[in-house]
């Protein structure tokens, strides 16, 4: 389960007593970025993260602050100045952040209308006043422009905006104040195909980010829930047709992993050509190229540019030995190429580690599918 499917169980079941912490802007260096979230409750441990642990007890003092009066709060915390302050909170960040604590029925309205959007598979833009009278205020914008809520146009035009860019962004509305358009994309396809033993980390892991994950056989015996427990959907499909059978598009992963050459070749022939980011095949890339042949020959070509998409052997190269490494490898690998990231060492890296916008990924349905 996710950190934001986490965060919205916790909202959608605890009592009225519970505040919703949201990091709403950024400035340098932080731990975590923007949309990063924390639910309060009145007793009990709280959901979620936004600093690691250090500043999770002051935000924790202001949401009993804001359950006690109804109000929400915006807080401030600048992590550069070199005093006591700082060093008592124990960060090691160079950055300031700013956090929206409000009681969480503000949000209760908007959990089921992002769940619907999560389950439409298509993104939404949240647009939250962050400052003024009314802070807290929000907007839902809709790809197509249809809105929830009601904050004007200038938010709506914001939220579009947001969408069109794919980033999460500080806007000022027409009235001055300040409002932090998050985008919030649907969560991203893994399809693997073949439900061999190697195949179980690999959808676990998926799921543990709160992927969508389908898994793809032709051998029915194989897809039984007990094995795969987190996946979302069981396939039954032939190989050649497994492209259409789970609906592959810009938003879909697919891992080929059947360990049959023959299978193996068929999946690759139905998933070339089709807008997915990325494809990995299992084993050695002479394999790979083995299979691309055998396809050649069959009269499926494809020009180079077009297999750049095409990752074999699948993974990181992080000496990964035995079937959880490699799933981390992949499940690594995928990420880099959703966020145009070059994977190598943080430490080799100029400049900051996080791009200075956020794209949050809502949660999956949970609820399993099996299909064929």
């Amino acid at each position: 389960m996710s950190e934001l499917e986490d965060v919205l169980s916790a909202l959608e079941t605890a009592g009225d007593d519970v505040a919703l912490a949201t990091i709403v802007a950024v400035r340098g260096s932080t731990y975590r970025r923007e949309g990063a979230r924390l639910v309060v409750p009145a007793e009990g441990p709280t959901v979620g993260n936004i600093s690691g642990g250090c500043l999770e007890g002051d935000v924790a003092d202001t949401a009993r602050e804001v359950m006690a009066s109804g109000q929400p709060q915006v807080r401030k915390f600048d992590l550069t100045a070199d005093d006591e302050a700082v060093w008592g909170w124990g960060l090691g960040c160079n950055g300031a952040i700013d956090v929206l604590v409000e009681p969480a029925t503000n949000a209760r309205p908007f959990v089921a209308a992002l769940r619907t959007a999560a389950r439409k598979q298509r993104a939404v833009a949240l647009v939250t006043v962050v400052e003024g009278e009314t802070i807290g205020a929000r907007l839902i914008v809709h790809p197509n422009g249809k809105t929830e809520g009601d904050l004007g146009e200038a938010a709506r035009t914001a939220g579009l905006a947001a969408l069109a860019a794919g980033r999460s962004r500080t806007a000022v509305l027409d009235d001055g104040v300040h409002a932090f358009v998050e985008v919030l994309e649907p969560p991203l396809r893994l399809v693997v195909c073949g439900a061999g033993h190697d195949a179980i980390p690999l959808v676990e892991f998926g799921a543990r980010l709160g992927w969508q994950v389908d898994v793809v056989d032709d051998r029915r015996a194989m897809l039984k829930a007990k094995r795969f427990p987190q996946a979302t959907r069981l396939v039954h499909s032939q190989p050649g047709v497994a492209a259409d059978s789970v609906s592959a598009d810009e938003r879909t992963c697919a891992v080929i992993m059947s360990h049959n050459f023959l299978r193996d070749a068929a999946y690759l022939r139905s998933f070339l050509g089709r807008p997915i980011p990325y494809l990995g095949v299992l084993g050695p890339s002479t394999r790979l190229q083995r299979l691309l042949d055998t396809l050649a020959g069959e009269g499926v070509t494809q020009a180079p540019e077009d297999l750049d998409h095409v990752h074999g052997p699948a993974g990181l190269d992080v000496g990964a030995e035995g079937p959880e490494e490699i799933a981390w490898a992949i499940v690594a690998e995928i990420l880099a190429v959703r966020r145009k990231a070059g994977a190598g060492f943080l430490r080799d890296r100029g400049g900051p580690i996080h791009s200075r916008a956020t794209v949050s990924p809502l949660p999956a349905p949970p609820a399993m599918e099996t299909v064929g």
